[in-house]
């Protein structure tokens, strides 16, 4: 579907508050391919997300969300912006390919993208060398805000790094000094392990195993079988999705929940919990966003959320509202000169973002600085039961802006 509004005269400020209102109009974002009119009014905006396979529903809540926070400050009037998507599939394979027809083809202005960390690192080969501004509403490859850093990408979520480093220490403080860690066999999986071993040892604590599944591989049972034979303190775990929802389930069924506690980056728990019913109740995972957390932005974000889609909205949501928030405050602050991307760049670098989160600023590597929580699956919610760690920063390991 090509998107071509109504072309008017107006000034920057009036664009600001127009392009805010339309971009939440539901009939956008179904699939866009290139609008015919090249206008130099018209700011174009990629969407790179799965809308298909396991991480489909993660892909269609950051663009709810993105959407939700540009529409925020304006009502709906013609104006001209031109959307267009392409479904990643969480497909590396596909990632180059599709990045390079929305900034070389498209010549898109804004990237937003995408849910899978190797799909992310496929985008980054096209985007280090454009004039595009990337953001980045979901995949924690460290690579992105570390070694492949650059001037025109920003993170709005967070890296592998942080969600599961904190669960170290929690860890240490329940007892439990021997651990396992199971993952899908792919960037995401192995960042994650990463962080949790380098705070784990921090702590005192010893990762004596480390079992992988291929992606999307949903066959846990034979590594369900492992853990119950070497009898671990606790397992935890990065799964995020459907795959989420059935290991979840598996570890229950296989009597384990009973047996050895199972603890996760909250991914495990997020956006799924009616799926997995019974089986998560009194799960504990540790993230940057909690269903319950009582500021009064999350509240209302959640309020309209639910007004609007129908839905709950959930960490996904929140990412995609979020990065809908640093664009829209960094078009402010050019007057809403789109074309100004050293402005914009500046604009976004050390912003402070009133999110529903809790109030988080953004790295010199381009990252959030944010609070981690822990949290318990309490009667099908994720409750949080304190914060983890105050303003955690990823240490952004050779990145070249810091």
């Amino acid at each position: 579907m090509n998107i071509n509004l109504k072309k008017l005269n107006f000034s920057r400020r009036t664009f600001i508050k127009n392009f805010l209102a339309l971009a939440g109009v539901s009939s956008i974002g179904t699939a866009l391919t290139s609008c015919s009119r090249k206008s130099s009014k018209n700011i174009k905006i990629g969407l790179m997300l799965p809308y298909t396979g396991t991480y489909a529903k993660l892909g269609k809540a950051i663009e709810n969300g993105f959407k939700m926070a540009l529409a925020k400050n304006g009502e709906l009037d013609p104006e001209s912006i031109d959307f267009y998507q392409v479904d990643d599939e969480s497909n590396p394979a596909k990632a180059v390919d599709n990045a390079n027809k929305l900034i070389v083809k498209d010549k898109v202005d804004i990237l937003i993208g995408t849910v899978h960390s190797g799909v992310v690192m496929g985008m980054l080969k096209i985007a280090r060398n454009s004039d595009a501004l990337m953001l980045i509403p979901n995949a924690g490859a460290g690579a992105a805000t570390g070694s492949q850093c650059a001037k025109n990408i920003f993170r709005t979520s967070f890296t592998n790094w942080q969600p599961t480093y904190p669960l170290g220490k929690i860890l240490m403080e329940k007892g439990h000094k021997k651990a396992i860690f199971i993952t899908w066999k792919y960037a995401a999986g192995s960042e994650a392990r990463a962080g949790f071993e380098e705070g784990y040892i921090k702590f005192g604590g010893e990762l004596i195993n480390t079992l992988y599944v291929p992606f999307p591989n949903v066959e846990f049972q034979a590594l369900l079988t492992k853990i119950s034979a070497v009898k671990p303190d606790a397992v935890v775990c990065f799964f995020a999705g459907g795959g989420a929802v059935k290991f979840v389930k598996d570890y229950a069924a296989s009597g384990l929940k009973d047996k050895i506690p199972l603890f996760g980056s909250g991914f495990l728990t997020e956006g799924v919990l009616p799926a997995q019913g019974a089986a998560a109740e009194g799960l504990m995972t540790t993230l940057h966003y909690a269903d319950s957390l009582q500021n009064e932005t999350n509240k209302s974000f959640r309020t309209k959320y639910y007004e609007k889609y129908g839905k709950l909205a959930d960490v996904y949501a929140v990412q995609g509202y979020d990065t809908g928030l640093v664009l829209s405050q960094s078009l402010n602050k050019v007057d809403g000169d789109f074309k100004d991307r050293s402005g914009m760049i500046r604009a976004i670098e050390g912003m402070s973002v009133d999110s529903p989160r809790g109030q988080w600023t953004m790295s010199k590597a381009h990252n959030p600085i944010q609070n981690i929580y822990l949290r318990q699956v309490i009667n099908n919610d994720n409750k949080v039961l304190k914060t983890a760690w105050d303003a955690l920063e990823d240490p952004a390991t050779g990145c070249g802006l810091i």
